[in-house]
């Protein structure tokens, strides 16, 4: 089931949720201490994922050209500015709901983590970096709902959209590649991703602030070599 990954993604946001509700007293510290359990185990799914792949040298060139051309683009400060946007048009003074709602979607969808695990579902039907994320996101949305209150349980319909959009999108490009191909790319893919989310783990512990979405266009780069070099 391609949506399957995204569908439990956003049932985690639900349930936590609906915890984070009932729990409200959450200390500060409390807190921090699971955010950086959660990197922890973002950072162990990053090391495996990364040796998937059969070149690193072909990884570390398309992740330093891809941050190379995100950083030209400014990836990462335009999803910021759009996200500073959203906020400012939607988080209300005094209104918690929408502070809450906007708050959760621009945290749940605003990273690389999502696309990843989307065109893995899509491609492959692997829905392992979506599960991670269902947990991360699950227990961030008690953090959240104890502090910002129910609207967080709203932003499960933006994320559930948003990387089922990508999963069907892969999975419809997929009939398109040869099957030797399809499993080049996705141990490939699968590779740059975990050195990608090995960073978001990095800057969930707080270890370091790597700017990851400007990584993204290194899996693109990534896809183009590894097809130059099969059809060659």
């Amino acid at each position: 089931m391609i949506l399957l990954g995204s569908l439990v993604n956003g049932i985690a946001i639900v349930f936590g949720s609906l915890l984070g509700a009932v729990l409200r007293n959450i200390s500060e510290q409390m807190k921090d201490t699971v955010t950086k359990g959660i990197g922890l185990g973002v950072l162990v799914l990053g090391i495996q994922m990364a040796f998937k792949t059969s070149s690193f040298i072909m990884i570390i060139i398309s992740l330093c050209l891809g941050a190379m051309l995100g950083e030209a683009i400014g990836i990462e400060d335009k999803m910021n500015d759009f996200g500073l946007k959203l906020e400012k048009r939607y988080a209300k003074p005094g209104s918690n709901f929408a502070e809450g709602f906007v708050t959760a979607s621009l945290i749940f969808l605003i990273g690389s983590m999502g696309i990843i695990g989307a065109i893995e579902s899509g491609f492959a039907n692997n829905h392992q970096t979506l599960f991670t994320k269902a947990v991360m996101d699950g227990f961030m949305s008690i953090m959240l709902t104890a502090t910002l209150g129910v609207g967080v349980l709203f932003s499960a319909v933006p994320v559930f959209l948003y990387q089922g959009v990508i999963a069907v999108s892969a999975s419809v490009l997929m009939r398109y590649i040869p099957k030797e191909l399809l499993d080049l790319l996705m141990g490939e893919i699968s590779a740059i991703g975990g050195l990608m989310i090995f960073a978001i783990g990095l800057n969930i512990t707080g270890i370091c602030k790597i700017r990851v979405s400007n990584y993204l266009p290194g899996i693109l780069i990534l896809i183009g070599i590894i097809t130059v070099q099969y059809y060659l």
